[in-house]
């Protein structure tokens, strides 16, 4: 069982859930006729209150502005956060802005703080990612297009990305180029910090996610990157060390995100039970009385909570022993949580009927942004595959070619 949280902690997430409760839900009708765009200037207001309560930036160090959680106690943060679609936002934790910051801390100059990471941690930019391209495969990092070469003290980069998260608005994306083509696979890649503005990088346009393009933060962008020139002090961290750097990315972004699908789950099966209540099939008999509702109703409580105890035991393993130790948890959570999520947003949405389909419940937009889970931060397969093969690796099965 996962320690309990210090008293510190655990008031602080009490007061993260009732902030979200209190202020944020009662705007999602707001964010179904108005989209984040238009939503934007209330959660400004909003975030302004959450750093005068001492809740800003929960996960960062207290030297950079944040609140100094250990990636435990985020995690129980991201749950209560995970309740409402634009209550990340208002923390200022929301993907991949965090990823970013957290990169910056790990591996940035203190020339490249001053720009990128303090900035972004007040709150007063934003940021993007841009690793994904369509030419290639999303589940294979190493294999890339996007190149960077050396030209006198630049870099100068040319590629096509999509999926770049919050790249409208962002004011600058860290963009993963090949900068040695003839290094071992995972040491061709580095990761370059470019500024928005720079001469070449536009964007495409906002990919449209079934339907909905958003906007601002909301959005994932495909962007081209033609000539596009930035300093060789712009690099994070060691050149050819990209696909490093991404994976300590992405180990504790898994835990943010996992953690972040338990709290909409909870969420969708509170919104299901209230519906179920007051829904009536015929006079006296609401749909809460029907055994398939009941049944639905039960699994997906045992399959949350399972969930929970997998994803705060990988977090305490990662603070524990580190990331490579806790491998094995973190892949078991990415593609467990993501399937319980699946089904326990399916069965809120059939037992609103109709209603689910709209926006008048955050059930839709959930439907429509989080079946990507099972895709992002590896596709269940590779994490599946990958923890099989270490499996029976103990077991002593010889690697194969």
């Amino acid at each position: 069982m996962p320690r309990p949280l210090p008293d510190r902690a655990a008031t602080f997430v009490r007061e993260v859930r009732s902030f979200t409760d209190e202020h944020i839900v009662p705007l999602e009708p707001k964010l179904g006729a108005l989209g984040f765009v238009g939503l934007k200037p209330e959660l400004d207001r909003l975030r302004d209150e959450v750093k005068k309560r001492g809740l800003w930036l929960p996960f960062l160090p207290t030297e950079v502005g944040g609140q100094g959680l250990s990636l435990l106690e985020y995690a129980h943060v991201s749950e209560a956060l995970g309740r409402s679609p634009v209550a990340h936002y208002v923390f200022n934790c929301q993907a991949p802005d965090v990823g970013n910051m957290e990169l910056l801390h790990l591996f940035g100059t203190d020339a490249q703080k001053a720009q990128y990471l303090l900035p972004l941690a007040r709150g007063e930019i934003r940021s993007s990612f841009g690793m994904t391209e369509p030419e290639h495969a999303g589940s294979n990092p190493v294999w890339l297009s996007t190149r960077a070469r050396k030209d006198g003290s630049d870099y100068v980069i040319d590629g096509h990305k999509w999926f770049t998260t919050g790249f409208e608005g962002s004011s600058f994306c860290i963009v993963m180029a090949v900068t040695d083509p003839d290094a071992p696979a995972h040491m061709r890649a580095s990761q370059i910090l470019v500024p928005t503005s720079t001469p070449g990088l536009r964007m495409v346009r906002n990919l449209p996610v079934m339907g909905e393009a958003g906007g601002d933060w909301a959005s994932h962008a495909e962007i081209v990157l033609e000539g596009v020139r930035v300093p060789q002090d712009h690099r994070l961290g060691p050149e050819g060390a990209g696909f490093m750097l991404a994976q300590e990315r992405l180990g504790p972004g898994r835990i943010h995100h996992a953690m972040r699908w338990i709290g909409v789950a909870e969420r969708c099966l509170e919104l299901l039970c209230q519906y179920a209540i007051r829904r009536e099939l015929a006079p006296g008999k609401p749909l809460a009385t029907r055994d398939t509702v009941q049944a639905w109703i039960a699994e997906s409580r045992a399959e949350i909570d399972a969930s929970r105890l997998l994803v705060l035991d990988a977090a305490e393993q990662m603070d524990r022993e580190g990331q490579h130790a806790a491998r094995d948890a973190i892949s078991v959570v990415k593609f467990y949580v993501a399937n319980m999520l699946d089904r326990v947003m399916d069965r809120a949405l059939q037992v609103h009927g109709g209603l689910g389909m709209l926006d008048d419940t955050p059930i839709a937009w959930w439907y429509r942004h989080e079946r990507a889970a099972r895709i992002y931060d590896g596709p269940d397969e590779v994490h599946k595959a990958s923890l099989a093969k270490r499996i029976l690796a103990r077991h002593g099965m010889k690697k194969r070619e």
